[in-house]
């Protein structure tokens, strides 16, 4: 709903009338054409090739938790990207990784980020990660149209519940069902073989940085065998996106950071090629 300023300098009413403290339900009233599962499609003859990302996994650790991905967009045999973005801060404490289509993935992702900052504006107060879970749940129901014709969104949430002094980590499926994971998730093309990885090395007592080598570690097995899956490219200095959500709230690693973890990776992999038998680093 765009805001018609020229001729009153005011803004329209809908903007000043009090409400829900959810922005998806202030456009619902007033513009829903506007959210993404209210699009309608035109009728296609035969299947369209859409760039899709892959893969996202992530690990809790005393301290908080880590959500990674990679860095390849593929669309059908073709790499359509070898360096997007697929983990976003969603607020202060938590963050998104994205699987599926990418273009309303993204998207549904912006879409999220305005929701939470709505609310903690018209309330004054964050939501609990609780209730940003089920708020992220509700979004990707809004898509199910969308799924059922192939445009998935699947994403893996995380952050550090201010209540609960702790990482929590929220997995979905295409309805929009949640389910809490316990200690890891992935999800994405490569998060069967992620997922094997992480639960081979996960323990409960892992500090932030075996955490972090953990997650990347799973990266890259999953990257060993499947093919949408995009390792570490040391060449074009193209590496996972790592995420850290701690009490003291989100953080991104820098380039030189996860150059570090994934060159220690690499120098181990050389000599054991199908990954370490012995501890994390």
């Amino acid at each position: 709903m765009e805001a018609n300023t020229r001729s009153t300098g005011r803004l329209p009413a809908a903007f000043l009338t009090p409400g829900s403290s959810s922005f998806m339900d202030f456009l619902s009233a007033h513009s829903p054409q506007l959210l993404p599962g209210n699009r309608v499609l035109p009728p296609v003859q035969g299947a369209i090739e859409i760039p899709h990302g892959t893969t996202i996994v992530a690990a809790s650790f005393p301290g908080g938790v880590v959500l990674a991905g990679d860095r390849r967009a593929t669309m059908g045999n073709v790499i359509a990207q070898r360096d997007i973005e697929k983990v976003f801060p969603a607020d202060e404490y938590s963050a998104v990784g994205i699987a599926g289509t990418a273009g309303l993935a993204v998207e549904m992702v912006k879409l999220f980020q305005l929701e939470l900052e709505h609310f903690e504006k018209v309330e004054g107060v964050q939501l609990s990660l609780e209730g940003k879970a089920n708020r992220l749940s509700t979004m990707i129901r809004s898509n199910l149209g969308m799924a059922m014709q192939g445009l998935a969104v699947v994403p893996l949430f995380a952050g550090w519940d201010v209540d609960r002094q702790k990482g929590r980590i929220f997995s979905y499926d295409v309805t929009g069902g949640r389910s809490e994971e316990h200690g890891f998730a992935a999800t994405g093309s490569g998060s069967v073989f992620a997922r094997g990885s992480l639960k081979k090395l996960f323990r409960e007592d892992l500090t932030e940085s075996q955490t972090l080598t953990l997650v990347v570690q799973a990266l890259y097995d999953a990257a060993d065998d499947d093919s949408a899956t995009g390792g570490p490219d040391l060449a074009r200095r193209i590496y996972p996106i790592v995420t850290v959500i701690t009490d003291e709230g989100f953080r991104k690693l820098t380039e030189a950071q996860c150059s570090e973890v994934v060159r220690a990776i690499h120098d181990r992999r050389l000599e054991e090629p199908d990954g370490p038998r012995a501890a994390l680093l």
